[in-house]
């Protein structure tokens, strides 16, 4: 018994191992290689942190998107990801905890109710874990930002706009689009890896 629990521990941490280390590989890609007509760097590190929820629970949602957001800040702190760069310089404490709650809270909140609908229906569960991570990530951001309203207007907001109207269209928007896109079409190849990867649990 104690040999088996053992054993289910080890898988545990090597899976959760191997979803971190994804994480960091697509983060520090995002943050690399920045798309030019996005005020901030695509992500596609909301489904390795859904898959992660999903099959591990909501406690490794919760690191992998902790994870998320620590890459997120010291992109920041380094300077390559220049959004996030501005914003730490003006509001070091207030982005520090916006990069790891949002992030946080998508990966636990997905992982939770994954767990909650998937004895009613694993698909509706799937595709709601899915859907909620991105809507999670950039509802909170948009609301964390605005408490930075200052130094979005000074570095960001074109005139005759409006800091709303950065962050949901200029901003969050269309990478909000691509990410909610993104996870929707993989769903199912999540659904695939999370079968395979039960069957081989103990």
């Amino acid at each position: 018994m104690k040999t088996s629990k053992n054993r289910s521990n080890v898988v545990f941490l090597t899976e959760l191992a191997v979803l971190t280390a994804v994480v960091l590989i697509l983060q520090l890609g995002g943050i690399a290689i920045p798309l030019p007509f996005l005020a901030t760097p695509v992500s596609l590190v909301l489904l390795p942190i859904v898959l992660g929820g999903m099959h591990l629970g909501p406690g490794a949602g919760a690191w992998l998107g902790a994870v998320f957001g620590i890459i997120t800040i010291i992109g920041g702190v380094s300077g390559k990801d220049a959004f996030t760069a501005i914003l730490l310089g003006d509001h070091p404490i207030l982005t520090v905890l916006l990069c790891l709650i949002k992030a946080i809270a998508a990966g636990l909140i997905a992982g939770l109710v994954y767990k909650a609908l998937k004895k009613k229906n694993e698909y509706l569960a799937l595709y709601t874990a899915s859907v909620l991570a991105p809507v999670i990530n950039t509802g909170i951001f948009i609301l964390g930002a605005l408490a930075m309203s200052d130094t979005l207007s000074a570095n960001f907001v074109a005139d005759g706009q409006t800091v709303i109207y950065f962050l949901v269209i200029g901003c969050a928007g269309l990478n909000f689009v691509f990410e909610l896109l993104v996870n929707v079409l993989f769903a199912p190849a999540l659904k695939r890896v999370t079968d395979v990867l039960g069957k081989g649990k103990i």
